[in-house]
């Protein structure tokens, strides 16, 4: 099918045309025509899928003939809301691109930064507003922003914001806006509380689900290589110099060792940057100006960067540490693989990462072939994985059944971390400092002030009570987080 076919408007086909879209995505294909007709929409779909088009298209077309015959007054018609500021920012660009031949305004909020552009910018009048929850409910408070004319409202990234904490904010905002209107609702998957929250604000909605959460893009060849922690370095500096990569997005679990690997890639003099919410603005921008014009090849980037980086044409995905949630291992890997096109995902596994492979194999259903071809191999290898150069298993020992540790991880995300069997006493006191130093909070992010109320419940229970006192400090500072601060 193409764009043609589904009755848009000539200035937003010629737009696409610009952007170099021939035909649409299967989301753009069921979600436009619903949209167009005004009805409410569910769609369960994951990052990559062009999601961002699916909504963006329809509301310009709807908001450009509403303003042609002069429908309703003056004021923001839609509402897009969004996690984090990366990702407000590419659907900003993406109505810019998409509507750039009409006459709609938009403007993108969110927090971290001066909110003095924001305001002249809604003082100046806007139809589509693009936001983050901390920044869009101080602006409403502050009078600055006044929704009873919105007409069309995107929740994005639902599950995001729950993983995030933002759901309570999500239904402050909620409590603003107009009980009639148009709802459109996104999420990646659906957990008990998003279905919940979608069937409390969305009417008679049309459901559209495509490519779900637990598989992986058939064109992304997957492969894992087992190392040592203190060879990884080696090993990511061997590959970027030894095969084809044009442009690698390499992921780490912390802001630290995003840097880490930033400058131990520079050192080598292999050209890259770090990209996380202890940057400034302008230095992410401009990073992730450069690696989509090719002028960066190496971008390093935390998991707040999974839902957020849109590039395309990217080749290479390199998983430096492997994610501890396994639905995050299938929003890495689909940054590769777009449009049609092959993509290849790299993931470097230590003694203390074997768990989270497994669960990562069960949720895909399949297992990811192991490359024993290279220098820095690890000493135990997993013997149930397949290789290319198979070796003899090892004889299975009888190990303890790995214990799951609760825990918070900066910015307040809650993580099911697992306790690696280790074989020596080495492995072991390895594993028990990567865990206390995984479990102390990012202090030196708390200490950023708002206006956001905390949560003053009394603590119930003694086990839990250190665990509840991180999350109620980071509750109380959300909005400095605003999405921003993050260590994912």
């Amino acid at each position: 099918m193409s764009f043609e076919k589904l009755e848009l408007i000539e200035p937003i086909r010629n737009a696409l045309k610009a952007e170099g879209y021939t035909k649409p995505t299967p989301i753009q294909e069921q979600s436009i025509p619903v949209v167009l007709s005004r009805k409410d929409l569910l769609g369960c779909a994951q990052t990559g899928t062009g999601k961002t088009a699916a909504f963006a298209i329809p509301i310009l077309q709807i908001l450009h003939q509403d303003e042609l015959y002069k429908k309703g007054p003056a004021g923001i018609k839609s509402l897009i809301l969004t996690p984090t500021r990366e990702l407000a920012i590419q659907i900003g660009e993406s109505f810019a691109a998409y509507g750039k031949y009409l006459r709609l305004r938009h403007t993108v909020i969110f927090g971290g930064v001066s909110q003095k552009a924001q305001t002249d910018a809604l003082r100046a009048g806007v139809d589509i507003l693009i936001a983050t929850p901390g920044r869009l409910l101080d602006l409403i408070d502050q009078r600055y922003i006044n929704l009873q004319h919105l007409k069309l409202f995107v929740l994005d990234e639902a599950d995001r914001m729950l993983d995030m904490g933002f759901i309570h904010d999500v239904k402050k905002v909620i409590t603003k806006l107009p009980e009639k209107r148009q709802t459109l609702f996104f999420s990646a998957t659906m957990p008990p509380e998003i279905q919940k929250l979608a069937n409390t604000i969305l009417v008679d909605p049309i459901k559209v689900e495509v490519t779900p959460v637990s598989s992986t893009a058939e064109k992304i060849e997957q492969a894992v290589y087992f190392v040592e922690k203190n060879n990884k370095k080696k090993l990511l500096i061997h590959i970027l110099r030894e095969k084809p990569i044009v442009s690698a997005l390499v992921f780490t679990r912390t802001k630290h060792g995003a840097d880490r690997v930033a400058k131990d890639l520079s050192k080598a003099g292999i050209h890259s940057l770090a990209i996380h919410g202890n940057k400034s603005q302008n230095a992410r921008q401009n990073a992730l100006t450069a690696f989509k014009s090719g002028k960066l090849r190496v971008l390093v980037a935390t998991d707040i960067a999974a839902r957020g980086i849109d590039v395309d044409e990217l080749s290479h995905v390199i998983n430096y540490e492997i994610p501890n949630v396994p639905e995050t291992y299938v929003h890495r890997i689909g940054r590769t693989g777009r449009a049609g096109m092959s993509g290849i995902a790299y993931s470097f596994c230590d003694a203390e990462e074997k768990e989270y492979l497994r669960d990562i194999q069960k949720l895909i259903g399949k297992q990811v072939p192991v490359i024993t071809d290279q220098p820095f191999p690890m000493s135990a290898q997993m013997p149930e994985h397949t290789s290319a150069q198979r070796q003899p298993a090892a004889p299975k020992q009888r190990q303890q059944q790995p214990q799951r540790q609760r825990q918070h991880g900066n910015g307040g995300q809650h993580t099911s971390q697992k306790k690696s069997p280790v074989a020596s006493n080495n492995h072991k006191q390895a594993a028990q400092s990567n865990n206390k130093s995984a479990a102390t909070p990012n202090n030196g992010n708390r200490n950023n002030n708002n206006k956001s109320g905390g949560n003053n419940r009394s603590k119930g229970g003694n086990t839990s009570s250190s665990s509840r006192n991180d999350k109620r400090k980071w509750w109380a500072n959300r909005d400095s987080f605003g999405s921003d601060n993050l260590s994912y």
